[in-house]
């Protein structure tokens, strides 16, 4: 079962989180197997998406905001782009874009950044967004500050981190075909009892020099690929940090925890077609006699014929017309 443990170190400004997702991530990877025009992802693409899944999941549970967490990378490799979506109740879907044939220890630069051209964004997507209000994205590229192309996922997000919210942080990532885990520690601005009590009485900037978080950071970094990826919760915090005093919160699991979850609809998808505009909706019934979308992240199929689009374009504000669905 897919799970989010969160802890903290007492009595220091460092916080933890461990994420597992087993039946969420295979049910992401079966949906893009059964996709006949696409396929399987090739192993790196696979192992890539796992890993900003995982990161995606922590980012989501590390925040305090009712909205959608959309991680994206995009760039001039063979992977256009790839973007997972986690919503506040941790329901999540992932998908990517594949235009040519990756080598199969095909790097993160070989993937996305062969021209060290690629980018990474952060979008906050309010729930409730209010009339006007964008969304907030924050953009970093896919390079460190020599310009250098960075080849892990984990130290892209690192930077990240660090310049959108000015905190310390270490991520440790791993994906296979069965499970795609991550371990985050950050560095707050405040001493244990007060990230708790919710306290706004802010220590010191400390970024970089906090000898706590970098003793935990330390600890946290020796976590190799294999033990995140076999091992479970319980082990892996009694190996890292079996000399620290940890505050453990009850883990989230279950409906509670992160699933597989698509929201796509047939409404939304009348709502694009009345997008596209009546003239565009009708060319393409003249050409293949009826219109059909798939879904990128869930493989569902959405049919339209005539009489569908003749309902969608007289009657804009009711409810879209019914028909069957293939996954």
């Amino acid at each position: 079962m897919s799970e989010i443990h969160k802890f903290l170190f007492e009595g220091l400004p460092v916080r933890g989180v461990l994420v597992r997702l087993t039946d969420a991530w295979t049910e992401v990877l079966r949906r893009r197997a059964a996709n006949l025009e696409h396929g399987a992802y090739p192993e790196p693409l696979q192992n890539l998406l796992g890993e900003m899944t995982a990161a995606a999941v922590l980012m989501q549970s590390s925040i305090k905001f009712d909205g959608a967490l959309v991680l994206q990378i995009f760039g001039d490799g063979p992977v256009k782009l790839a973007v997972v979506e986690v919503q506040p109740d941790f329901g999540l879907r992932a998908t990517a874009t594949l235009n040519g044939v990756l080598a199969d220890d095909a790097s993160l630069s070989q993937m996305v950044n062969v021209g060290n051209t690629g980018r990474c964004a952060i979008t906050l997507d309010p729930q409730n967004r209010q009339p006007g209000q964008q969304p907030y994205q924050g953009v970093v590229p896919l390079f460190g500050d020599a310009h250098e192309k960075l080849e892990k996922l984990s130290d892209v997000l690192q930077h990240y981190m660090l310049q959108s919210e000015q905190l310390d942080t270490l991520l440790v990532l791993a994906a296979d075909e069965h499970v795609a885990a991550g371990l985050l520690i950050q560095r707050l601005p405040m001493q244990g009892a007060g990230n708790l009590a919710g306290s706004s009485v802010a220590t010191e900037d400390e970024i970089g020099v906090n000898q706590h978080y970098q003793r935990i950071a330390l600890l946290a970094s020796s976590l190799k690929r294999e033990e995140l990826l076999t091992l479970d919760v319980d082990t892996i915090l009694r190996r890292l940090f079996w000399q620290e005093d940890l505050r453990r919160f009850e883990p989230l699991q279950g409906v509670k925890g992160p699933r597989f979850s698509c929201t796509c609809s047939r409404q939304r998808v009348s709502q694009m077609l009345l997008s596209l505009g009546v003239q565009e909706a009708h060319s393409i019934l003249q050409e293949r006699g009826e219109i059909e979308v798939s879904c990128d992240f869930c493989g569902l199929q959405q049919c339209f014929d005539a009489v569908d689009v003749a309902q969608i374009f007289h009657h804009p504000g009711q409810k879209a017309p019914a028909s069957s669905a293939v996954q």
